[in-house]
């Protein structure tokens, strides 16, 4: 392509490959002016300088150094970033915003093993899959023809806290199945609700209907303890928590309690520490069931992620509009 546009990659070298595996790395090259050789992790890198002072493009990801005041102002030309991850807020300050720069993210590539993860969670968790397994395992024999009773997925009702990204994705996914799907957030209406194909209710009411709430909602100072004791014991008994979204927005002793209890069941991806000391209840219990923080994008998801901003980097060098554009006027409430 001629007259590509200068552009410098910024990130923690070992993702490069795993972002960017060699057919993607070369389609980033044939639409950015770009040395794969070269990556910043200091803006005043003697190495970088020069590069910084061309670039049009900034291709980041994790590890990518903060652009501030000082780092935009020894990138002149700078008016582009294609951030292969998910969040911007820790690269991109208001002075970047004020700039005009257009950012694009990977965010939603990652949203899309959360949703799986989370689909999956929430019809093994229907099922009672995972306490049987653990039952199964220690009594190593089951009756032949015996019906479980309270388990199946037929007209259960699902309550999704968060029209995030993920959120919308996890409705989506849910649409095939026999659910009663609720959602809970204060920055959706009842008419987008139900364009999604859910009912838009205020929290309480949330976790009071459900049978299993997964939990989407953005890591902010005021979702911190949303999800507390008071709101834990509003819900049915036999309830489902299913977090994949951040730890702290889960009260993890209150969780603890209603689990050790037996009142309700948890599958958790995300946890307050992070990770959970080596003591805690929940690795024991056998109707939590916790993972080491994999339903993000691991192993070769990460490429999606690539390849959402090789994409992009392509529709820039053409002279198109980005179509995974943060708006910076909503960010603050995303996560």
């Amino acid at each position: 392509m001629a007259d590509r546009p200068r552009a410098l990659l910024a990130m923690s070298p070992e993702f490069l490959p795993l972002l960017f595996p060699e057919p993607l790395l070369r389609r980033l090259c044939d639409a950015l002016d770009l040395d794969p050789g070269l990556i910043a992790r200091d803006y005043a890198d003697p190495a970088v300088q020069p590069v910084l002072a061309e670039a049009e493009v900034l291709v980041s990801s994790w590890g990518t150094p903060r652009l501030d005041a000082e780092a935009l102002a020894k990138a002149p030309r700078l008016r582009a970033v294609l951030h292969a991850a998910g969040t911007v807020k820790s690269i991109i300050g208001e002075e970047g915003w004020a700039r005009g720069l257009a950012v694009s993210s990977s965010s939603g590539a990652n949203a899309l093993p959360v949703a799986e993860y989370t689909l999956a969670s929430i019809l093994m968790a229907g099922k009672g899959i995972f306490t049987l397994r653990e039952q199964f395992r220690a009594q190593r024999s089951f009756e032949l023809g015996y019906v479980h009773p309270g388990i199946g997925n037929f007209g259960r009702t699902i309550g999704v806290i968060g029209a995030s990204k993920i959120g919308r994705r996890v409705i989506e996914l849910l649409r095939p199945f026999d659910f009663e799907v609720l959602v809970a957030d204060p920055y959706l209406d009842g008419a987008e609700a139900a364009a999604l194909g859910a009912e838009l209710v205020d929290l309480d009411a949330l976790v009071a209907r459900c049978d299993i709430v997964s939990v989407h909602a953005p890591d902010l100072a005021e979702t911190a303890g949303l999800i507390g004791a008071e709101r834990l014991a509003a819900m049915k008994d036999g309830a489902v928590v299913v977090n994949t979204a951040r730890g702290r927005l889960v009260d993890t002793d209150a969780l603890t309690a209603e689990v050790a209890a037996g009142r309700l069941s948890a599958v958790i991806d995300v946890t307050h520490p992070e990770p959970l000391p080596a003591e805690s209840p929940l690795y024991d219990l056998p109707n939590a069931f916790l993972t080491p923080h994999v339903a993000g994008s691991h192993g070769n998801e990460l490429s999606r992620m690539g390849l959402f901003m090789v994409e992009e980097a392509e529709r820039w060098a053409r002279g198109e509009a980005l179509v995974h554009r943060v708006d910076p006027d909503t960010l603050w409430r995303q996560a």
